[in-house]
Parts: C-alpha cells; sequence; structure tokens
C-alpha cells in the first residue's frame, strides 16, 4: 500500500508538471501577439464608413494573426476615455478616426510619446501619429462631372453636413467637376448643420428638387437617409457617399462617390504586421484607389441606370485617367 501511494503522488506531480509547461508556453506565445486597439468615434451601425474601417481592420489582423479589439464611443467626452483605456492596456498601436478625435488623440498622444497612434481621415501633426487621409476632392469632382452630364434640367444640387471648411473638398470640388462638362448648370448647395439629421436633409432636398433640380448628391453623412427618402417621393436621381449605396434604391440612387476607409484600415494594421509602420501623413487618391465612383473606378452588383447610361461612364473613366495622370489638376479646396 506504501509503495502504492508513492507512485500515484509521483504520477500527480508529473502530471502537474506537464500540464504547468503547457499553459506556461501557450501564455508565452499569446504575450509577443501584436495587438491593436481600434477606437471608433461613435458606435457602428450608424455611418457606414466605421463599419468599413472595423471590416478593413480585422480583415488584416486575422490575416497578420494580429489582436483587432474594436472600442465604440458613445460621445465625444468617451473618445478620450477609450484612447486612455487602450493605453492603460498596452496595445502596440492604437487607430482612431475623424475629426471628432482630433482633440482627445493630441492630449493622449504628446501624454504618451512612446505609443504609436494612427488617424484616419483627417491629420493630427505628432511625431508618434500616423495620419491617413483621403483626396476626396478628386472623387467629388468626378461626381460634379458626372452630374454635368446627366442632368436634363441644368439645375443640380447638393445636401452637404455642415457649412465647415473640410467640406469644401465635397461643394467646391464637386461645383468644379460639375461646371468642367456642363458650365451652362447651376448649382443649388444648402446646409443641414448637422452629420446626423436626416429630416433636415430631407427638407433641403426636396427644397432643392421644388427649384427644378433632377440631381441631388448627399453629403450629409446619416442625413443621406433623408436625401435617399426625398428622391424616392419626389422622383428625382441622386448619390451616395463612402460605400455603394445604389443597392438602396436602384431606381433613384444611381451613383455613389467612394471613400476607402477599409482599404486605409487594412494597410495600416499591414504596416505594423510587416514593421513598416511610421508617423507621418499618407494619402489616398484615385491613384491609390482610396477614393472613387462607382461603374467608373469600381462595379457595382446593381445595374447603370439610364438616367446615367455607359457613355457617360465611358467619358468619365477618361477624365478619371486624366486626374491620375496629372493632365487635369483637382486642387485642394483647403491647401494654403
Amino acid at each position: 500500500m506504501k509503495r502504492f501511494l508513492i507512485l500515484a503522488v509521483a504520477l500527480v506531480l508529473l502530471v502537474t508538471g506537464c500540464q504547468s509547461k503547457s499553459t506556461k508556453s501557450s501564455g508565452s506565445e499569446e504575450k509577443g501577439k501584436k495587438r491593436i486597439a481600434l477606437v471608433l468615434p461613435e458606435k457602428i451601425g450608424v455611418n457606414p464608413f466605421f463599419q468599413q474601417m472595423d471590416d478593413g481592420a480585422k480583415r488584416a489582423g486575422k490575416k497578420y494573426n494580429i489582436d483587432v479589439k474594436t472600442i465604440e464611443s458613445t460621445d465625444q467626452a468617451a473618445i478620450e476615455s477609450n484612447l486612455r483605456a487602450a493605453v492603460a492596456e498596452n496595445y502596440d498601436l492604437i487607430i482612431t478616426s475623424s475629426f471628432e478625435s482630433e482633440d482627445a488623440l493630441k492630449k493622449v498622444a504628446q501624454e504618451n510619446p512612446q505609443r504609436q497612434f494612427a488617424i484616419i481621415d483627417t491629420v493630427v501633426d505628432l511625431p508618434n501619429v500616423r495620419s491617413v487621409v483621403f483626396r476626396e476632392q478628386e472623387a467629388s469632382y468626378l461626381l460634379g462631372a458626372a452630374a454635368g452630364l446627366i442632368t436634363k434640367t441644368n439645375k443640380v444640387g447638393m445636401v452637404a453636413a455642415d457649412d465647415i471648411p473640410l467640406l469644401k473638398k465635397w461643394t467646391v470640388s464637386f461645383k468644379e467637376g460639375l461646371q468642367s462638362t456642363n458650365p451652362k448648370a447651376e448649382f443649388l448647395v444648402n446646409y443641414v448643420g448637422s452629420f446626423s439629421d436626416p429630416a433636415k436633409a430631407k427638407e433641403l432636398a426636396i427644397l432643392q428638387a421644388s427649384k427644378g433640380a433632377d440631381f441631388i448628391a448627399g453629403a450629409s453623412a446619416v442625413g443621406d437617409l433623408g436625401v435617399f427618402e426625398a428622391a424616392k417621393e419626389k422622383g428625382f436621381y441622386t448619390a451616395g457617399q463612402d460605400i455603394d449605396r445604389t443597392e438602396v434604391d436602384p431606381e433613384h440612387i444611381v451613383l455613389s462617390q467612394l471613400k476607402g476607409s477599409d482599404a486605409a484600415a487594412y494597410e495600416t494594421v499591414e504596416a505594423l504586421a510587416n514593421d513598416k509602420f511610421k508617423s507621418g501623413v499618407v494619402t489616398y487618391g484615385l491613384k491609390e484607389k482610396g477614393v472613387g465612383l462607382t461603374y467608373v473606378t469600381q462595379d457595382s452588383k446593381t445595374p447603370l441606370s439610364d438616367f446615367v447610361g455607359q457613355d457617360v461612364i465611358d467619358q468619365l473613366k477618361e477624365i478619371k485617367d486624366s486626374i491620375i495622370d496629372g493632365k487635369t489638376v483637382v486642387k485642394d479646396p483647403l491647401a494654403k
């Protein structure tokens, strides 16, 4: 019996030792895995721009075996709190987005110079921040050029979120594109005063339609949903933003201005994975396929509307190539 007890104890010690060794090995592997926090300025599901960003980051994380955690912010104050929480949790890279996060990131990044940060869709000029921005003006110019070619009334509108400098990359460039293909066309623009007011956006779109606009572009973020409703009720044509919105209502949403927040997030994660992550400004335009227009730079599941027509698309492809080649220069309205 004594011999049996000694053997039993030895066996237990042997098994315990093996388990401890296995657990330690597993923990060591997890410790070596890179970790990224994606701090969004709002909840996913409101603005497709952030949904795309989340998709792109997670797709890259899966490919490169990087742990990507998405942290959604409920309001402005939560952005800074979430950034600080990510710092405290020792993430290898913290990514955030848009002008809503600028002030919070400036504070947190300055206080933590040893940490790496990235912000998509605006610039924070700090030595430990990578700023990824888009040349939206190139896609806006293309959309304006399209509007000039397809309008039958020579009256074209845009419902923009707010009368702020940033939105000039949409309004000013759209107007320049419009005038390049149709100098006789009148441009109507109204501002919602918010990025999240579909009711007001709908009201302004109906106002523009009453003045004869047969094509009204939405550039009001969540407010675009109101523009789409107005198009369906009043029978005019419209365009979406950021992702292909033609599938929502193919009869009235005939184009979409595209912005690749998914590509920007993917390549930011990829840069970290390949040890090529650097601070500074990275820009995405037509050449880098960071912005675009449905049917011109990207195919769509939705059949092309007769209101647009293939002949117009062919002309727009030539304009797109001219911008990429540098023959047509689309200036940044915000450049000094």
